[in-house]
């Protein structure tokens, strides 16, 4: 076949898959509108104040300035510490995401290493919690919680401790089964020659093992992080709504009373609490896609 006659096919599969891919790209468009509209929608209202809202909330604002009022507002508000608030959901995203990598590397990799009945089974029970909705469990859980904090001494609601051991149980199941599919991609020849080497079984995997999960890390954070700090449901139950201890949405929550809802003030807190993810999920999503498709196909 001759170049020229290469060169017609290649325009003829061209033209016949441009159809195609307008209305693909129409369809995306049309995607990329429908979930972006809520966001652009924040932005918007965050920037007007609460009678501009209440009459129209689709229009542009008055003055792009009054988004540094509402700010500034947020943080004199006496009702709510929003910057108590912000250091408690650092604080506790921090160190439920350490807990839950550390533990479900470890989990996944014993999964992985050691070939039992009772492996398999522990595997599957770890993604079988996958599809268990938490409204089933949430009201037991706040009990045993209770019950089981005065068995041992330790409170474990309204405390950072109590939230942090709640995320590990909720995290590890979706952390387990994406650390274990990317722990067997990992050759078995690299731990038994440091095993020959002298290394025992843990140093071998905080040595061998841990620096070769890093994408597979960064996936697991970014989508534990992503849900632990726009979480609002398990902290209102372990946290309580009047707690010493709050997180973000806990305190945007403050701004709406029984009889008046400060709008103005809810989304503006609201836009400033997803600032910080937003950034963190645009410079490590690529990082994402490429630990969810090796943890789920080796």
């Amino acid at each position: 076949m001759s170049t020229a006659e290469l060169r017609d096919g290649e325009v003829r599969f061209r033209e016949k898959r441009r159809p195609g891919l307008i209305v693909g790209e129409i369809l995306v468009m049309l995607l990329f509108v429908i979930f972006m509209l809520p966001f652009a929608l924040v932005v918007i209202n965050s920037a007007k104040t609460a009678k501009e809202i209440v009459l129209s909330a689709v229009s542009l604002p008055e003055s792009w300035s009054q988004i540094f009022v509402n700010i500034r507002a947020i943080f004199t508000d006496p009702t709510v510490d929003y910057t108590s608030a912000f250091v408690d959901s650092f604080v506790i995203t921090v160190i439920s995401l350490a807990v839950i990598v550390f533990f479900s590397a470890m989990c996944a990799w014993v999964l992985v290493r050691n070939k039992s009945r009772w492996s398999t089974f522990v595997f599957l029970a770890f993604v079988s919690a996958m599809v268990i909705p938490f409204q089933v469990v949430m009201f037991p859980l706040v009990r045993w919680f209770k019950i089981l904090g005065d068995a041992i001494g330790l409170p474990l609601l309204a405390t950072y401790h109590g939230i942090v051991f709640a995320y590990l149980g909720f995290g590890c199941s979706m952390s387990v089964f994406i650390l274990h599919g990317f722990i067997k991609g990992v050759p078995l020849e690299l731990e038994e020659a440091a095993t020959i080497d002298g290394c025992s079984q843990a140093r071998t995997f905080f040595e061998i093992v841990l620096p070769l999960l890093r994408p597979a890390f960064v996936t697991v954070l970014i989508l534990n992080g992503i849900w632990i700090w726009n979480d609002y449901l398990l902290p209102l139950l372990i946290l309580g709504s009047a707690g010493e201890v709050q997180t973000i949405p806990l305190a945007v929550t403050a701004f709406a009373g029984a009889y008046v809802k400060k709008w103005d003030l809810i989304l503006t807190s609201a836009l400033l609490a997803m600032i910080p993810i937003i950034v963190l999920f645009l410079f490590a999503q690529r990082y994402i896609i490429k630990g969810m498709v090796e943890g789920a196909i080796k």
